[in-house]
């Protein structure tokens, strides 16, 4: 049930979508909003399941592949205990990511978090061999026996990988699996998998100064009841750069964000087809800020609108 407050937003998020470029945005899933910024985070659901996830998540890429026992090391068992502490569940990995699946899997060992972690990680291979080999090589270096969720990297050789994944599935190896990709050359794609596929899960980019998502990918994500991983929001930290010395706008504090970090992130969660953003992090002070975009008020069509324009190239 939404209180009216939340219902006025959503309501008029879905009249000015149009206008500001962000998609039609129709058969929003509930939210659950906390207005003290000690609240818990943020919740929304996996349409396929109804399972509440906490809309910060982590992300692994550079941040993770790091030396185990190394002073980077230390400062991650930092990040993470933050990162659980403070509410948060999911962390997305790859083969791909040098050491960080070893990593991830250490950590969540050492801290005794492997409950309460949502893993999410990812198949990268171009055939069934190396599809299986890659497989119980990620299940070693994560310690576990099974995933949350399994995704086919970048759609490399998707429609076989796909259907690995949900043989996977099917033995209780994985819970959700999904598709990924990072640029806009992959919407189209992503657009005819989500048409012709079931899936759980899709990963994508979407950030203030890169919303082509929005036209398309991300409401008919919605439409068809698959969860939104969110990439990149940061724009691989090319944001921060634009942003030195720029004012946060004069209505931050109405949001509850008192950083950019924050304001990058609190855009991508208010599109109410993204289900979880994953900002990647090694250092614990940004860990902390990055959570505090997990709660309080979302962002109105309005101010999202004026950040895309704000932000346009």
């Amino acid at each position: 049930m939404h209180c009216p407050s939340r219902r006025r937003f959503l309501d008029s998020a879905l009249a000015t979508s149009v206008v500001a470029g962000l998609g039609a945005l129709a058969g929003v899933g509930p939210l659950f909003a906390a207005p003290a910024a000690s609240a818990p985070l943020l919740t929304r659901p996996i349409p396929s399941s109804g399972e509440q996830l906490p809309v910060i998540g982590a992300g692994t890429s550079g941040s993770y592949d790091v030396a185990i026992g190394s002073p980077e090391y230390a400062q991650l068992q930092q990040v993470a205990k933050i990162f659980f502490d403070g509410g948060a569940r999911l962390i997305d990995t790859s083969p791909n990511y040098g050491r960080s699946d070893e990593v991830v899997g250490s950590l969540l060992h050492d801290g005794g978090w492997r409950d309460k972690a949502f893993i999410a990680t990812k198949i990268a291979a171009d055939s069934r061999q190396a599809a299986e080999a890659q497989w119980a090589e990620s299940l070693h270096r994560l310690r576990t026996d099974k995933v949350e969720l399994l995704q086919v990297h970048n759609l490399r050789d998707w429609q076989n990988q796909l259907a690995y994944a949900r043989e996977l599935k099917a033995q209780g190896k994985t819970k959700y699996v999904g598709v990924t990709h990072y640029t806009d050359a992959g919407l189209p794609e992503l657009e005819r998998i989500l048409r012709g596929e079931k899936l759980d899960f899709i990963q994508i980019h979407y950030s203030v100064n890169s919303t082509n998502a929005a036209r398309t990918v991300l409401p008919l994500a919605q439409d068809k009841g698959v969860a939104v991983l969110v990439n990149r929001a940061f724009d691989d930290g090319k944001l921060f750069a634009k942003v030195k010395d720029v004012p946060l706008p004069g209505w931050a504090a109405e949001a509850g964000v008192t950083s950019w970090a924050q304001m990058f992130l609190k855009f991508a969660i208010s599109h109410p087809a993204v289900t979880v953003v994953i900002p990647a992090t090694g250092k614990p002070e940004r860990q902390l800020d990055q959570l505090k975009a997990g709660r309080g008020p979302l962002l109105t069509a309005a101010q999202q609108q004026e950040l895309v324009r704000q932000f346009a190239a």
